[in-house]
């Protein structure tokens, strides 16, 4: 079974040819090139590169660049703006263009944006029309997640980043895990699968993260491993841990078997996405 990563952001430096919205503690470039090359250095397949929002908010001409210089490593998600309101001829464009397998809703991206914006439930409802999952990040807004899903149970939805807060720097915040209770009563929802990206970056004890397994072991009791979307969430966590520090604790540790972890690692998200990459 091929290994995913089902997140990774891959960008230019800060040029003015291609400037930054913001500047994160992100490393100054990590392009095509060098996501490959991480990739490749700890057995890593391919990945779903999410257009990075910090950098090119709704802008993904970076990431079709990438997607033809590495043909076969990646496939991609673009974050839609539910203030156009041309939304709907974008989501068809990008339905269109190859390489593309979702688009992706930002809830914790101001105050406004909640289950009830009508830009946020258009998206989803032209999403459902196209066929393409929407990845959604609602960390922190679970409920706000969570209304949306219930809103719109013909669409299919991917929870991002375990749907918990996770730190961009060290050390973790108090009581990391706060919110999984509800993370695992939006399992009983049958058109949402999860993301088990960045949950290094969750751990108190640091490499190799020992104490993320009793929770993670509740959400694939509760998700089904076959819901439950293994990534690294890099380079957003790179403050915290290097990429071969997302991978290793998750393709060496004994707490799941092996046909759980082809699942876990490649299996789900080729599922969800209907892609697999090829060298």
């Amino acid at each position: 079974m091929p290994i995913i990563d089902s997140q990774v952001h891959v960008y230019e430096a800060n040029t003015p040819d291609r400037p930054w919205h913001m500047e994160p503690n992100w490393p100054p470039r990590v392009n095509g090139e060098d996501m490959v090359a991480a990739m490749d250095a700890v057995g890593v397949d391919g990945g779903i590169f999410v257009s990075s929002f910090s950098m090119y908010q709704y802008d993904a001409s970076y990431a079709l660049e990438v997607y033809k210089a590495h043909p076969g490593r990646f496939a991609l998600i673009k974050p839609i703006n539910p203030e156009d309101p041309a939304l709907a001829d974008v989501i068809a464009e990008w339905k269109k263009t190859p390489g593309t397998v979702g688009i992706r809703i930002m809830l914790t991206h101001g105050p406004e944006c909640d289950a009830s914006h009508p830009g946020v439930n258009r998206i989803a409802e032209e999403a459902a029309r196209h066929d393409l999952p929407v990845n959604v990040l609602c960390w922190g807004k679970i409920e706000e997640g969570r209304k949306l899903i219930d809103a719109h149970p013909n669409t299919r939805f991917v929870l991002d980043h375990l749907g918990i807060v996770q730190p961009r720097e060290l050390p973790v915040h108090a009581n990391p895990w706060a919110d999984l209770p509800n993370v695992l009563d939006l399992a009983k929802r049958d058109n949402v699968v999860i993301k088990v990206s960045g949950a290094g970056t969750l751990s108190e004890a640091g490499y190799p993260y020992p104490d993320i397994w009793d929770p993670l072991a509740r959400v694939f009791d509760a998700w089904g491993m076959e819901r439950c979307l293994w990534g690294t969430d890099w380079t957003r966590a790179a403050a915290v841990l290097s990429y071969e520090q997302g991978v290793e604790p998750f393709r060496l540790t004994d707490r799941i078997s092996d046909s759980e972890r082809d699942m876990l690692m490649g299996g789900a998200c080729a599922k969800t996405y209907g892609w697999s990459p090829s060298r």
